[in-house]
């Protein structure tokens, strides 16, 4: 099973978007977005840079764990990860992105 970006709706109406890998786990999430229409502008932003690594920073949470962002080539910042207790799962998580997110499908739930 491939991994899908899953379409959802915030309580405050606005949609967002998760990268599920294609055991269902979340690997990245999207900001909020007013339309549906710059959701899935955002997802094939996503398909466009996930595969260059340069656009993934790596940043520290307050809790001390390493999370990245995945940014557009204009510094925006298009998707973020969960936080990762060790550098190698970090890794494997941003390996995860670049292998899911080109061919992953789109479903509004």
């Amino acid at each position: 099973m491939p991994g899908k970006f899953e379409i959802k709706t915030a309580s405050n109406g606005k949609f967002f978007f998760n990268l599920k890998a294609a055991n269902g786990e979340v690997i990245l999430t999207s900001q909020q977005y007013k339309a549906l229409a710059y959701a899935k502008k955002g997802i094939a932003s996503v398909q466009k840079n996930a595969a260059d690594a340069a656009r993934f920073e790596v940043k520290a949470a307050k809790n001390g764990e390493k999370y990245f962002v995945l940014k557009a080539k204009n510094t925006q910042v298009i998707g973020q990860s969960e936080t990762y207790p060790t550098d190698a799962a970090l890794k494997k998580g941003i390996a995860s992105v670049q292998k899911n997110a080109a061919d992953a499908k789109i479903v509004e739930a």
